[in-house]
Protein backbone atom coordinates (compact mmCIF):
# COMPACT_ATOMS: atom_id res chain seq x y z
CA UNK A 1 0.00 0.00 0.00
CA UNK A 2 1.27 3.19 -0.92
CA UNK A 3 2.38 5.61 1.81
CA UNK A 4 0.38 8.93 2.33
CA UNK A 5 2.06 11.99 3.55
CA UNK A 6 0.42 15.13 4.66
CA UNK A 7 2.79 17.96 5.17
CA UNK A 8 0.55 20.72 6.61
CA UNK A 9 0.61 24.37 6.70
CA UNK A 10 4.09 24.99 5.65
CA UNK A 11 5.80 27.35 3.98
CA UNK A 12 6.47 26.18 0.83
CA UNK A 13 9.02 27.34 -1.53
CA UNK A 14 8.52 25.17 -4.56
CA UNK A 15 11.76 25.42 -6.51
CA UNK A 16 10.61 27.23 -9.64
CA UNK A 17 11.75 30.71 -8.54
CA UNK A 18 8.35 31.75 -7.84
CA UNK A 19 7.59 33.67 -4.58
CA UNK A 20 6.65 31.25 -1.27
CA UNK A 21 3.09 30.81 -0.35
CA UNK A 22 1.60 29.08 2.73
CA UNK A 23 0.11 25.89 2.17
CA UNK A 24 -0.23 22.13 2.25
CA UNK A 25 1.89 19.58 0.08
CA UNK A 26 0.65 15.94 -0.37
CA UNK A 27 2.94 12.75 -1.22
CA UNK A 28 1.62 9.30 -2.25
CA UNK A 29 4.11 6.89 -2.89
CA UNK A 30 7.26 8.08 -4.57
CA UNK A 31 5.51 10.98 -6.16
CA UNK A 32 3.91 14.87 -4.95
CA UNK A 33 -0.48 14.34 -5.30
CA UNK A 34 -0.47 17.60 -4.52
CA UNK A 35 0.77 21.12 -3.57
CA UNK A 36 -2.17 23.70 -2.27
CA UNK A 37 -2.37 27.04 -1.69
CA UNK A 38 -4.34 28.38 1.59
CA UNK A 39 -5.49 31.47 0.19
CA UNK A 40 -6.18 29.10 -3.37
CA UNK A 41 -9.66 29.91 -4.83
CA UNK A 42 -12.47 27.65 -3.71
CA UNK A 43 -13.21 24.79 -6.06
CA UNK A 44 -15.34 22.11 -4.93
CA UNK A 45 -14.25 19.31 -7.25
CA UNK A 46 -10.58 20.04 -5.55
CA UNK A 47 -12.46 20.64 -2.13
CA UNK A 48 -13.92 16.70 -2.57
CA UNK A 49 -10.97 15.41 -3.82
CA UNK A 50 -9.11 16.84 -0.45
CA UNK A 51 -11.44 15.17 2.05
CA UNK A 52 -11.49 11.76 0.10
CA UNK A 53 -7.66 12.19 0.88
CA UNK A 54 -8.18 12.82 4.22
CA UNK A 55 -10.17 10.03 5.09
CA UNK A 56 -7.48 7.77 3.60
CA UNK A 57 -5.33 8.76 6.89
CA UNK A 58 -2.20 10.11 6.01
CA UNK A 59 0.40 10.81 8.14
CA UNK A 60 -0.20 13.84 9.20
CA UNK A 61 2.76 16.12 9.74
CA UNK A 62 2.02 19.92 10.76
CA UNK A 63 4.70 22.30 9.07
CA UNK A 64 3.75 25.42 10.79
CA UNK A 65 6.15 28.22 10.74
CA UNK A 66 9.14 25.54 8.60
CA UNK A 67 9.91 25.43 4.70
CA UNK A 68 8.64 22.75 2.71
CA UNK A 69 11.00 22.38 -0.59
CA UNK A 70 12.22 19.78 -2.77
CA UNK A 71 14.90 17.76 -2.11
CA UNK A 72 18.14 19.60 -2.72
CA UNK A 73 20.07 18.64 -5.77
CA UNK A 74 23.72 18.96 -5.44
CA UNK A 75 25.18 19.33 -8.76
CA UNK A 76 28.82 18.61 -8.20
CA UNK A 77 30.26 16.10 -6.55
CA UNK A 78 32.70 13.20 -6.43
CA UNK A 79 30.11 10.73 -4.80
CA UNK A 80 30.61 7.75 -7.05
CA UNK A 81 32.59 5.84 -5.15
CA UNK A 82 30.29 7.11 -1.99
CA UNK A 83 27.46 5.91 -3.13
CA UNK A 84 28.70 2.08 -2.67
CA UNK A 85 30.50 1.96 0.28
CA UNK A 86 27.96 4.24 2.46
CA UNK A 87 25.36 3.98 1.05
CA UNK A 88 23.57 5.81 4.09
CA UNK A 89 25.27 8.68 2.61
CA UNK A 90 24.63 10.70 5.70
CA UNK A 91 26.99 14.12 4.73
CA UNK A 92 24.09 14.34 2.23
CA UNK A 93 21.51 13.52 3.09
CA UNK A 94 21.76 15.61 6.70
CA UNK A 95 21.62 18.38 4.43
CA UNK A 96 18.70 17.63 2.51
CA UNK A 97 19.97 16.83 -0.55
CA UNK A 98 17.71 13.97 -2.36
CA UNK A 99 20.32 13.79 -5.35
CA UNK A 100 23.78 14.07 -6.26
CA UNK A 101 25.44 14.60 -9.91
CA UNK A 102 28.28 12.10 -9.65
CA UNK A 103 31.26 12.39 -11.97
CA UNK A 104 32.56 15.63 -12.06
CA UNK A 105 36.27 17.05 -13.24
CA UNK A 106 36.81 14.36 -15.90
CA UNK A 107 36.25 12.10 -13.34
CA UNK A 108 34.51 8.86 -13.28
CA UNK A 109 34.84 4.89 -11.55
CA UNK A 110 33.44 4.26 -15.06
CA UNK A 111 34.93 3.11 -17.79
CA UNK A 112 38.24 2.65 -15.46
CA UNK A 113 39.11 -1.23 -14.17
CA UNK A 114 41.76 -0.84 -11.82
CA UNK A 115 43.40 -1.79 -8.25
CA UNK A 116 45.66 1.67 -8.34
CA UNK A 117 44.17 4.47 -9.94
CA UNK A 118 46.34 7.50 -10.40
CA UNK A 119 45.60 11.26 -9.83
CA UNK A 120 42.95 12.50 -10.07
CA UNK A 121 40.92 9.31 -10.26
CA UNK A 122 42.53 8.79 -6.81
CA UNK A 123 40.36 11.29 -5.08
CA UNK A 124 37.35 8.91 -5.19
CA UNK A 125 39.24 5.85 -3.57
CA UNK A 126 41.13 2.58 -4.69
CA UNK A 127 38.96 -0.44 -4.04
CA UNK A 128 35.95 0.69 -6.22
CA UNK A 129 37.53 0.85 -10.01
CA UNK A 130 35.49 -2.09 -11.32
CA UNK A 131 33.37 -1.24 -13.18
CA UNK A 132 34.00 -1.14 -17.46
CA UNK A 133 30.53 0.42 -18.44
CA UNK A 134 27.90 2.91 -17.23
CA UNK A 135 25.62 0.36 -17.39
CA UNK A 136 27.43 -1.88 -14.90
CA UNK A 137 27.46 1.02 -12.23
CA UNK A 138 24.46 2.30 -12.45
CA UNK A 139 23.04 -1.87 -11.81
CA UNK A 140 25.64 -1.34 -9.29
CA UNK A 141 23.85 1.87 -7.88
CA UNK A 142 20.74 0.13 -7.31
CA UNK A 143 22.09 -2.92 -5.83
CA UNK A 144 23.42 -1.11 -3.07
CA UNK A 145 20.36 1.04 -2.21
CA UNK A 146 21.86 4.44 -1.50
CA UNK A 147 19.69 6.97 0.76
CA UNK A 148 19.87 9.58 -1.57
CA UNK A 149 18.95 9.35 -5.80
CA UNK A 150 22.40 9.20 -8.04
CA UNK A 151 22.82 10.84 -11.20
CA UNK A 152 26.23 10.54 -12.80
CA UNK A 153 28.49 12.01 -16.16
CA UNK A 154 31.49 10.45 -17.51
CA UNK A 155 34.82 11.44 -17.12
CA UNK A 156 36.85 13.13 -19.41
CA UNK A 157 39.96 11.76 -17.82
CA UNK A 158 38.57 8.79 -17.09
CA UNK A 159 38.36 7.78 -20.72
CA UNK A 160 42.18 9.14 -21.25
CA UNK A 161 43.33 6.86 -18.36
CA UNK A 162 41.73 3.85 -20.08
CA UNK A 163 42.16 4.41 -23.64
CA UNK A 164 45.87 6.03 -23.58
CA UNK A 165 49.07 4.78 -22.78
CA UNK A 166 50.73 8.31 -23.30
CA UNK A 167 48.66 11.15 -21.65
CA UNK A 168 51.18 13.82 -22.35
CA UNK A 169 49.85 14.33 -25.93
CA UNK A 170 46.30 15.03 -27.38
CA UNK A 171 44.46 11.24 -28.52
CA UNK A 172 44.73 10.19 -32.01
CA UNK A 173 41.92 9.27 -34.37
CA UNK A 174 41.62 5.23 -33.09
CA UNK A 175 41.56 6.54 -29.24
CA UNK A 176 39.19 9.25 -30.02
CA UNK A 177 37.04 6.75 -31.56
CA UNK A 178 37.40 4.31 -28.32
CA UNK A 179 36.48 7.12 -26.06
CA UNK A 180 33.38 8.49 -28.63
CA UNK A 181 31.94 4.59 -28.02
CA UNK A 182 32.64 4.36 -24.16
CA UNK A 183 30.52 7.85 -24.08
CA UNK A 184 28.06 6.37 -26.18
CA UNK A 185 27.24 3.51 -24.26
CA UNK A 186 27.31 5.61 -21.10
CA UNK A 187 24.44 7.72 -22.56
CA UNK A 188 22.32 4.94 -23.70
CA UNK A 189 23.16 3.89 -20.14
CA UNK A 190 21.67 6.85 -18.56
CA UNK A 191 24.55 9.15 -18.09
CA UNK A 192 23.65 12.75 -17.91
CA UNK A 193 26.67 13.44 -19.86
CA UNK A 194 30.25 14.29 -20.42
CA UNK A 195 32.78 15.96 -17.48
CA UNK A 196 35.95 17.28 -18.55
CA UNK A 197 38.51 18.57 -15.63
CA UNK A 198 41.66 19.64 -18.43
CA UNK A 199 42.78 21.65 -15.38
CA UNK A 200 44.42 18.02 -14.39
CA UNK A 201 47.79 17.48 -15.77
CA UNK A 202 46.56 13.62 -16.75
CA UNK A 203 43.91 15.46 -19.32
CA UNK A 204 46.17 19.01 -19.68
CA UNK A 205 47.02 18.04 -23.09
CA UNK A 206 43.62 16.91 -24.34
CA UNK A 207 43.34 19.50 -27.75
CA UNK A 208 39.88 20.71 -28.65
CA UNK A 209 39.33 18.28 -31.73
CA UNK A 210 39.96 15.46 -28.95
CA UNK A 211 36.92 16.90 -26.62
CA UNK A 212 34.94 17.50 -29.43
CA UNK A 213 34.73 13.95 -30.87
CA UNK A 214 33.51 12.69 -27.34
CA UNK A 215 31.02 15.34 -26.43
CA UNK A 216 29.36 15.39 -29.82
CA UNK A 217 28.35 11.47 -28.73
CA UNK A 218 26.81 13.05 -25.98
CA UNK A 219 25.24 15.59 -27.94
CA UNK A 220 23.62 12.92 -30.25
CA UNK A 221 21.55 11.67 -26.67
CA UNK A 222 20.57 15.21 -25.48
CA UNK A 223 23.35 15.60 -22.75
CA UNK A 224 25.43 18.03 -21.58
CA UNK A 225 28.63 19.53 -20.90
CA UNK A 226 30.50 19.85 -17.17
CA UNK A 227 34.23 20.74 -17.36
CA UNK A 228 36.40 22.08 -14.70
CA UNK A 229 38.27 24.36 -17.01
CA UNK A 230 42.21 24.69 -17.97
CA UNK A 231 43.14 27.67 -15.81
CA UNK A 232 41.12 29.18 -12.76
CA UNK A 233 43.77 31.75 -12.17
CA UNK A 234 45.54 34.32 -14.91
CA UNK A 235 44.23 32.47 -18.06
CA UNK A 236 40.48 32.36 -17.02
CA UNK A 237 39.05 34.50 -19.63
CA UNK A 238 41.10 31.82 -22.60
CA UNK A 239 39.99 28.96 -20.50
CA UNK A 240 36.03 30.06 -20.82
CA UNK A 241 36.51 30.97 -24.02
CA UNK A 242 38.06 27.51 -24.89
CA UNK A 243 34.89 25.38 -22.66
CA UNK A 244 32.41 27.34 -24.96
CA UNK A 245 34.05 26.81 -27.86
CA UNK A 246 34.20 23.04 -26.97
CA UNK A 247 29.94 23.00 -26.22
CA UNK A 248 29.49 25.17 -29.11
CA UNK A 249 30.84 22.47 -31.40
CA UNK A 250 29.68 19.61 -30.05
CA UNK A 251 26.12 21.58 -29.52
CA UNK A 252 26.31 20.44 -25.94
CA UNK A 253 24.75 22.68 -23.37
CA UNK A 254 28.21 24.36 -20.84
CA UNK A 255 28.08 24.04 -17.63
CA UNK A 256 30.71 25.77 -15.59
CA UNK A 257 32.11 23.71 -12.79
CA UNK A 258 33.27 25.46 -9.66
CA UNK A 259 33.40 28.67 -11.27
CA UNK A 260 36.39 30.76 -9.08
CA UNK A 261 38.90 33.01 -9.75
CA UNK A 262 41.72 31.97 -7.94
CA UNK A 263 44.90 33.14 -6.69
CA UNK A 264 45.50 35.93 -5.27
CA UNK A 265 46.55 37.54 -7.56
CA UNK A 266 43.23 36.66 -9.41
CA UNK A 267 40.77 38.14 -6.75
CA UNK A 268 38.17 40.40 -7.98
CA UNK A 269 38.10 39.69 -11.52
CA UNK A 270 34.33 37.84 -11.47
CA UNK A 271 34.10 41.70 -12.73
CA UNK A 272 35.50 40.46 -15.95
CA UNK A 273 34.57 36.26 -15.87
CA UNK A 274 30.68 37.13 -15.20
CA UNK A 275 29.96 39.49 -18.05
CA UNK A 276 31.74 36.92 -20.46
CA UNK A 277 29.78 33.98 -19.03
CA UNK A 278 26.77 36.57 -19.55
CA UNK A 279 27.64 37.09 -23.25
CA UNK A 280 28.55 33.54 -24.11
CA UNK A 281 25.09 32.38 -22.84
CA UNK A 282 23.54 34.79 -25.32
CA UNK A 283 24.36 32.14 -27.98
CA UNK A 284 24.75 28.77 -26.42
CA UNK A 285 22.81 27.79 -23.09
CA UNK A 286 25.79 27.88 -20.19
CA UNK A 287 25.48 28.06 -16.36
CA UNK A 288 27.56 27.27 -14.15
CA UNK A 289 27.71 25.75 -10.45
CA UNK A 290 29.42 27.37 -7.01
CA UNK A 291 29.93 26.02 -3.46
CA UNK A 292 30.00 28.87 -0.99
CA UNK A 293 33.44 29.13 0.68
CA UNK A 294 36.44 30.77 0.09
CA UNK A 295 38.98 27.52 -0.19
CA UNK A 296 38.46 24.91 -2.61
CA UNK A 297 39.99 20.97 -2.08
CA UNK A 298 41.59 18.79 -4.48
CA UNK A 299 44.86 16.82 -4.81
CA UNK A 300 48.04 18.47 -3.81
CA UNK A 301 49.62 20.22 -6.73
CA UNK A 302 53.28 22.30 -6.01
CA UNK A 303 51.98 24.84 -8.81
CA UNK A 304 49.46 26.06 -6.62
CA UNK A 305 51.60 26.83 -4.06
CA UNK A 306 52.26 30.67 -4.20
CA UNK A 307 53.74 31.61 -0.51
CA UNK A 308 50.35 34.06 -0.12
CA UNK A 309 46.91 31.62 0.40
CA UNK A 310 46.91 29.27 3.22
CA UNK A 311 46.99 25.80 2.45
CA UNK A 312 45.44 23.09 4.99
CA UNK A 313 46.85 19.40 4.34
CA UNK A 314 43.98 17.22 4.50
CA UNK A 315 45.71 13.95 3.33
CA UNK A 316 49.51 12.67 2.74
CA UNK A 317 50.19 9.08 2.07
CA UNK A 318 54.00 9.86 3.01
CA UNK A 319 53.32 11.67 5.77
CA UNK A 320 49.95 10.94 7.50
CA UNK A 321 50.51 12.39 10.68
CA UNK A 322 50.34 15.79 9.18
CA UNK A 323 46.45 16.47 8.18
CA UNK A 324 44.73 18.95 9.36
CA UNK A 325 48.06 21.22 9.89
CA UNK A 326 48.57 23.98 7.42
CA UNK A 327 51.30 23.31 5.01
CA UNK A 328 53.02 26.85 6.15
CA UNK A 329 53.57 25.53 9.86
CA UNK A 330 54.86 22.33 8.30
CA UNK A 331 57.43 23.85 6.29
CA UNK A 332 58.68 25.99 9.29
CA UNK A 333 59.24 23.10 11.50
CA UNK A 334 60.61 21.12 8.86
CA UNK A 335 62.95 24.42 7.91
CA UNK A 336 62.25 24.67 3.75
CA UNK A 337 60.34 26.05 1.65
CA UNK A 338 56.42 25.27 1.20
CA UNK A 339 57.15 24.33 -2.57
CA UNK A 340 59.48 21.60 -1.57
CA UNK A 341 57.04 20.13 1.53
CA UNK A 342 54.12 19.91 -0.65
CA UNK A 343 56.28 17.91 -2.92
CA UNK A 344 57.37 15.95 -0.21
CA UNK A 345 53.82 15.25 1.15
CA UNK A 346 51.83 13.77 -1.91
CA UNK A 347 50.30 11.85 -2.72
CA UNK A 348 47.92 13.50 -0.72
CA UNK A 349 45.12 16.23 -0.50
CA UNK A 350 44.39 19.84 0.68
CA UNK A 351 42.37 22.63 1.01
CA UNK A 352 43.38 25.90 -1.06
CA UNK A 353 41.77 29.34 0.67
CA UNK A 354 42.27 30.41 -2.97
CA UNK A 355 39.77 32.75 -2.91
CA UNK A 356 37.72 36.13 -1.76
CA UNK A 357 34.85 36.12 -0.40
CA UNK A 358 33.34 39.23 -2.77
CA UNK A 359 33.75 37.15 -5.73
CA UNK A 360 32.02 34.09 -4.03
CA UNK A 361 29.13 36.12 -3.60
CA UNK A 362 29.09 37.32 -6.49
CA UNK A 363 28.67 34.54 -7.97
CA UNK A 364 26.34 32.51 -6.06
CA UNK A 365 24.15 35.32 -6.96
CA UNK A 366 23.98 35.28 -10.36
CA UNK A 367 21.15 34.64 -12.33
CA UNK A 368 23.47 31.35 -14.06
CA UNK A 369 24.64 29.60 -11.27
CA UNK A 370 23.72 26.83 -9.41
CA UNK A 371 25.03 25.17 -6.00
CA UNK A 372 27.60 22.18 -5.90
CA UNK A 373 29.25 20.89 -2.82
CA UNK A 374 31.79 19.59 -4.83
CA UNK A 375 33.14 17.74 -1.55
CA UNK A 376 35.47 15.17 -1.55
CA UNK A 377 33.99 12.09 0.76
CA UNK A 378 37.75 9.90 0.43
CA UNK A 379 39.16 12.30 2.61
CA UNK A 380 39.51 11.51 6.27
CA UNK A 381 39.67 15.37 7.45
CA UNK A 382 36.82 16.55 4.45
CA UNK A 383 36.65 20.32 3.48
CA UNK A 384 33.39 21.25 5.59
CA UNK A 385 31.38 21.89 2.25
CA UNK A 386 31.34 18.12 2.73
CA UNK A 387 29.10 17.99 5.56
CA UNK A 388 27.14 21.93 4.94
CA UNK A 389 27.13 23.75 1.73
CA UNK A 390 23.43 23.75 1.42
CA UNK A 391 22.65 24.73 4.73
CA UNK A 392 25.50 27.30 4.14
CA UNK A 393 23.80 29.17 1.39
CA UNK A 394 20.66 29.48 3.32
CA UNK A 395 21.87 30.65 6.83
CA UNK A 396 24.68 32.87 5.05
CA UNK A 397 23.39 34.53 1.86
CA UNK A 398 19.43 34.28 2.45
CA UNK A 399 19.22 34.55 6.15
CA UNK A 400 22.02 36.40 7.22
CA UNK A 401 23.27 38.73 4.50
CA UNK A 402 20.19 39.19 2.64
CA UNK A 403 21.61 38.92 -1.09
CA UNK A 404 19.55 36.19 -2.00
CA UNK A 405 15.60 36.13 -1.56
CA UNK A 406 14.53 32.35 0.02
CA UNK A 407 12.88 31.54 -4.06
CA UNK A 408 16.24 31.98 -5.27
CA UNK A 409 18.34 30.26 -2.90
CA UNK A 410 15.93 27.09 -3.17
CA UNK A 411 15.62 27.46 -7.12
CA UNK A 412 19.37 27.55 -6.89
CA UNK A 413 19.46 24.28 -5.75
CA UNK A 414 16.85 22.38 -7.21
CA UNK A 415 14.25 23.60 -10.12
CA UNK A 416 17.73 25.39 -11.84
CA UNK A 417 19.70 22.68 -11.49
CA UNK A 418 17.19 20.15 -12.22
CA UNK A 419 16.27 22.02 -15.56
CA UNK A 420 20.07 22.36 -16.74
CA UNK A 421 21.33 18.79 -15.89
CA UNK A 422 18.08 17.30 -17.52
CA UNK A 423 16.51 15.70 -14.63
CA UNK A 424 12.58 15.02 -15.53
CA UNK A 425 10.14 15.32 -12.59
CA UNK A 426 12.39 16.76 -10.24
CA UNK A 427 13.61 20.10 -8.47
CA UNK A 428 10.10 21.21 -7.95
CA UNK A 429 7.23 20.39 -5.84
CA UNK A 430 4.54 19.84 -8.02
CA UNK A 431 1.47 16.83 -8.84
CA UNK A 432 3.20 14.23 -10.44
CA UNK A 433 6.83 15.05 -9.75
CA UNK A 434 9.08 12.71 -7.16
CA UNK A 435 8.41 13.47 -3.72
CA UNK A 436 12.13 14.16 -2.90
CA UNK A 437 11.35 16.75 -0.54
CA UNK A 438 13.08 18.69 2.46
CA UNK A 439 11.65 20.42 5.37
CA UNK A 440 13.38 22.98 7.33
CA UNK A 441 13.43 25.68 9.91
CA UNK A 442 14.49 28.87 8.37
CA UNK A 443 15.33 30.31 11.75
CA UNK A 444 17.53 27.71 12.75
CA UNK A 445 19.04 26.17 9.70
CA UNK A 446 23.09 26.23 9.84
CA UNK A 447 26.29 24.63 8.63
CA UNK A 448 28.38 23.63 11.87
CA UNK A 449 31.11 22.04 10.26
CA UNK A 450 34.02 23.68 10.02
CA UNK A 451 38.18 22.99 8.94
CA UNK A 452 38.79 21.94 12.20
CA UNK A 453 36.28 19.32 12.92
CA UNK A 454 34.77 19.29 9.33
CA UNK A 455 32.77 16.36 9.94
CA UNK A 456 29.30 17.94 11.41
CA UNK A 457 25.77 17.65 11.18
CA UNK A 458 23.86 21.13 9.98
CA UNK A 459 20.81 22.21 12.33
CA UNK A 460 17.47 22.85 11.07
CA UNK A 461 17.24 20.04 8.76
CA UNK A 462 14.22 18.76 10.12
CA UNK A 463 12.72 16.04 7.50
CA UNK A 464 13.96 14.37 4.27
CA UNK A 465 11.92 12.56 1.92
CA UNK A 466 13.84 11.00 -1.09
CA UNK A 467 11.40 9.24 -3.62
CA UNK A 468 8.21 9.37 -0.72
CA UNK A 469 10.65 7.86 1.32
CA UNK A 470 11.03 9.56 4.71
CA UNK A 471 14.94 8.78 5.14
CA UNK A 472 16.03 11.48 7.51
CA UNK A 473 14.91 13.59 10.58
CA UNK A 474 16.64 16.19 12.78
CA UNK A 475 15.36 14.03 15.99
CA UNK A 476 16.40 10.32 15.05
CA UNK A 477 19.33 10.84 12.23
CA UNK A 478 19.07 9.05 9.29
CA UNK A 479 16.89 6.07 9.09
CA UNK A 480 16.91 2.70 7.97
CA UNK A 481 14.97 2.58 5.00
CA UNK A 482 16.44 3.94 2.05
CA UNK A 483 14.65 5.32 -1.08
CA UNK A 484 17.74 6.76 -3.34
CA UNK A 485 17.88 5.31 -7.42
CA UNK A 486 20.25 5.95 -10.00
CA UNK A 487 18.64 8.32 -11.97
CA UNK A 488 18.90 8.91 -15.54
CA UNK A 489 18.66 11.35 -17.64
CA UNK A 490 15.73 12.72 -19.17
CA UNK A 491 14.70 11.60 -22.52
CA UNK A 492 12.68 13.31 -25.36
Amino acid sequence: MDRKVWLRNGLVVDGTGSAEFVGDVWLQGDRIVCVLAKDAPADAALARAVAAWQQEGPQTIDCTGKVIAPGFIDVHTHDDAAALNNPGMLPKLSQGVTTVIAGNCGISLAPVVTDAPMAPLSLLGDRQFRFSTMKDYAAAVDAAQPAINIAALLGHTALRIKHMADLNRPANEAERAAMAADMREAMEAGALGLSSGIFYREAYAADMQELVAVATEAARHGGVYATHIRDELEGILEAMLEAAGTAQQSGLPLVLSHHKCAGSANWGRTLQTLPLAEKLAQQQELSMDVYPYTAGSTVLREDLVDGVIDILITRSETHPEVAGRYLRDIAAAWGQSEYDTCVQLKPGNACYFQMREDDVQRVITHPLSMIGSDGLPNDERPHPRLWGAFPRVLAMYWRDKGVLSLAQAIHKMTGLSAQRFRLAGRGVLAAGKAADVVVFDPARIQDRATFEDPKQLSAGVEAVWVNGVLSYTEQDGALPQRGGRFVRRATA
